[in-house]
C-alpha cells in the first residue's frame, strides 16, 4: 500500500499550541516541552530558557509554594520534574522510523455512492495493553436500503465482553427503532428473531419507562419529515436497551466488576435527488439565520446525511474545506458539565491525576455496561451524544478513532496530518503514472483552495471557528434511582476545532505559495486519471500513518482508526 520509496518520513504537522510544524516522531519530547514550561510559569509555550533562567524560575516558585499554608508536595514534584526536563533537553533526531504496527490495515467495500474509501486500522499498543478491547463495525446497505450505511467503533474498558456484545446487538436495535417509525427500513427473519429473543429482558414494566422516548400523539410524521428528532430518540432508545442487555452480565469473566465501553456510532445515507429540495428548506430551517452555519452553506447540492451519537471518549471528526469539525463530545472527568452532574447526584470524583476518576475507578463519565459496580454505575449513564449534518462534495474526509488516538493528537493535529497524507499519496501515485519513479523528499502542505485563502471571510472563519451544527442535546438524563426523565430538545452551538493563532506560521507561508504554483498546473481533482484501487489504497495508507503517528507520540491505550474517503476529496 506504502508508495515505492516512500518518503513519508517529511511529512510535517503543525502544532496546535504554537503551530510550529512537527514531524511526527519528535510530537511527544515536543508536547512535554510544552507542559513543562507553562508548570514552570512560562507565558508564552515558545519560550527560549537557558539553564540560569530555568533555576531562577524554579527558586521563585519553590518560594511560593513554601509561603502557601497548604503546602503540596506533589506541586513541588511537578516543579522539579519539569525543571530536570527542560534541563537535560535533547534535540531529538532528525529523523525516527514510526513504529511499526501489529496488524495490516484492512479497507472494506461499501456500495454507498456517498464514500470512496474506507479503511480500518488498528494497534492493540502491546507496550502498554496486554489485550485488543476495541471493536469495529461496518454495515453495508443497512436496513436493506441501498446507500445507507451503518459504522461504528467501540472502545472497550476492563474486558472486551461488553465491547463485543455492543458492536453485534446494537446496530440491530438501532435498525428495530429506525423501522417502527421509517417503513423503508427492513429486517432480516434472522435479525428479528434476535430482537425476539430480547423480549425476555424487555419486558412490559421496562417498556413503560421508554414511554419517555416516544414521539408526541398527531405529530410522528411531522417529526419525521421535518426534523431528525426521531432518528436521535431512535438512537437514545437503543442505546438505553444496550445498557439493559448488558446487564444480564452475559460472558462476563468477573464476578466483581463487569466490562464497559465508550462508543461512536454514525448512519450515512444518501438524500434521493427527488427529495433534494425538500431537504434543502429542512437544512435552511435548521439552520436558522446563521450563515456561518455548515447547513446553511451547504444547503444547495446536499448529497447527503451523517446522523452521528456517541457515548465516552471516542469521537468522529468531519473535514470539511480542510476544517474540522467535531462531531461528538467528551464525556469524562475533564467536561466540567459532566463533573457537575456527578458531583449534583451524589457521585464521586477522586483527585488522580490530570481530571480525576469517577468513584476513583473511570476516566469516562458515560458509557455502555459497567453493572458489576452499582455505585459507579449510577454515575455513569448510557445517554448518547447525538448529532444530524448535512453532507456534500466540499466533505472530504470522515474519522472515527478510539481513545488511544485522542489522547496524544487533537483534532487539528489529527486533520492536519490526513491531508498531508492523502496529498503526498496522490502526488507519489502522480508521479509515478508519469515518470515510473517515486519522488523523494518531497513536502506537501495542507491543500487549501486559493479562493478561501484570498477570502478573507474564509480566514476570518478559519480563525474563530464558529461552526454551528444541528443538535438534539441530552434529550434524555437519568436522576439519582437511575430512572429516566426529560429533557427539552434543543440546538448545541458546536465550535469548529480550528488551527490556533490569527495567521499562517512562515514555515507554511512559503510551502502554500509552491503548493498553489503547482495547483495551477493541475486540474485540482478533475480530470486526473486514477486507478480503481487508488482510493482503498489510499484510505488504508492514512489509517496506518495515523495508527503509527499516535504510536509514536506517546499513546498508551489501544488504537482503532476508522477513516472514510468521502466525495469531496478527488478536489484536494
Amino acid at each position: 500500500i506504502a508508495p515505492e520509496n516512500d518518503d513519508s518520513k517529511h511529512i510535517s504537522i503543525p502544532c496546535s499550541v504554537c503551530q510550529q510544524t512537527i514531524y511526527p516522531y519528535h510530537l511527544l519530547h515536543h508536547k512535554k516541552t510544552h507542559k513543562a514550561l507553562t508548570l514552570l510559569g512560562f507565558d508564552s509555550p515558545q519560550t527560549e530558557t537557558d539553564n540560569k533562567t530555568l533555576l531562577a524560575q524554579r527558586q521563585k516558585l519553590i518560594s511560593k509554594l513554601t509561603k502557601i499554608p497548604k503546602y503540596s508536595e506533589t506541586h513541588r514534584q511537578k516543579i522539579d520534574y519539569s525543571f530536570e526536563f527542560l534541563m537535560d533537553y535533547h534535540t531529538p533526531a532528525s529523523y525516527c522510523d514510526l513504529p511499526n504496527i501489529n496488524n495490516p490495515s484492512t479497507f472494506k467495500k461499501v456500495t454507498n455512492s456517498l464514500i470512496k474509501a474506507l479503511s480500518i486500522c488498528q494497534d492493540k499498543n502491546s507496550t502498554w495493553q496486554g489485550d485488543m478491547e476495541d471493536r469495529f463495525i461496518v454495515l453495508d446497505n443497512y436496513g436493506n436500503r441501498s446507500d445507507t450505511c451503518f459504522l461504528g467503533l467501540v472502545d472497550g474498558s476492563h474486558g472486551v465482553t461488553a465491547a463485543e456484545t455492543v458492536a453485534a446487538e446494537l446496530p440491530l436495535l438501532f435498525l428495530d427503532q429506525l423501522a417502527q417509525t421509517d417503513s423503508s427500513y427492513k429486517k432480516s427473519k434472522d435479525e428479528q428473531q434476535i430482537l425476539d429473543s430480547f423480549a425476555t429482558v424487555i419486558k412490559a414494566d421496562y417498556r413503560e419507562k421508554e414511554k419517555i422516548f416516544s414521539d408526541k400523539p398527531g405529530n410522528d410524521e411531522t417529526n419525521k419529515t421535518n426534523t431528525y428528532e426521531w432518528i436521535h430518540k431512535a438512537y437514545a432508545k437503543s442505546f438505553w436497551r444496550m445498557d439493559r442487555l448488558l446487564q444480564l452480565g452475559r460472558n462476563e469473566v468477573s464476578k466483581v466488576r463487569w466490562s464497559g465501553c465508550s462508543g461512536v456510532t454514525c448512519l450515512v445515507e444518501r438524500i434521493p435527488s427527488k427529495e433534494t429540495d425538500g431537504t434543502e428548506e429542512e437544512e435552511r430551517k435548521h439552520s436558522g439565520n446563521n450563515t456561518n452555519s455548515p447547513l446553511a452553506r451547504t444547503a444547495t447540492g446536499v448529497a447527503g446525511l451523517l446522523h452521528v451519537a456517541n457515548i465516552g471518549n471516542v469521537h468522529a471528526v468531519l473535514c470539511k474545506n480542510g476544517k474540522s469539525h467535531c462531531l461528538s463530545k467528551e464525556h469524562s472527568t475533564s467536561n466540567v458539565s459532566e463533573r457537575k452532574r456527578i458531583l449534583q447526584n451524589g457521585g464521586n470524583i477522586s483527585t488522580n491525576e490530570p481530571d480525576g476518576l469517577v468513584e476513583g475507578y473511570l476516566r469516562t463519565t458515560r458509557g455502555l455496561g459497567h453493572h458489576g459496580d452499582p455505585v459507579l454505575k449510577r454515575s455513569v449513564i448510557p445517554v448518547p451524544h447525538t448529532i444530524s449534518v448535512p453532507i456534500d462534495d466540499t466533505c472530504q474526509f470522515l474519522i472515527l478513532a478510539s481513545n488511544g488516538l485522542w489522547e496524544v493528537l487533537d483534532y487539528n493535529e489529527v486533520l492536519a496530518l490526513t491531508l498531508k497524507t492523502f496529498t503526498h499519496y496522490l502526488r507519489t501515485h502522480e508521479h509515478v503514472q508519469q515518470n515510473g519513479t517515486s519522488p523523494h523528499k518531497c513536502q506537501h502542505l495542507v491543500p487549501l483552495t486559493e479562493d478561501n485563502l484570498n477570502d478573507s471571510k474564509a480566514i476570518n472563519d478559519l480563525q474563530d471557528g464558529t461552526e454551528i451544527l444541528y443538535s438534539n442535546k441530552d434529550i434524555f438524563l437519568t436522576d439519582s434511582k437511575g430512572n429516566l426523565k426529560e429533557n427539552k430538545p434543543n440546538q448545541e452551538l458546536l465550535k469548529t476545532v480550528s488551527p490556533v493563532g490569527s495567521k499562517l506560521p512562515p514555515q507554511f507561508e512559503e510551502d502554500r505559495k509552491t503548493y498553489l504554483s503547482n495547483c495551477k498546473s493541475q486540474t485540482a481533482g478533475r480530470g486526473r486519471v486514477i486507478s480503481e484501487t487508488f482510493y482503498d489504497n489510499a484510505a488504508s495508507y492514512i489509517s496506518e500513518q495515523l495508527v503509527k503517528t499516535a504510536l509514536a507520540a506517546g499513546s498508551r491505550d489501544n488504537i482503532t482508526i476508522l477513516i472514510v474517503l468521502l466525495n469531496g476529496c478527488d478536489k484536494i
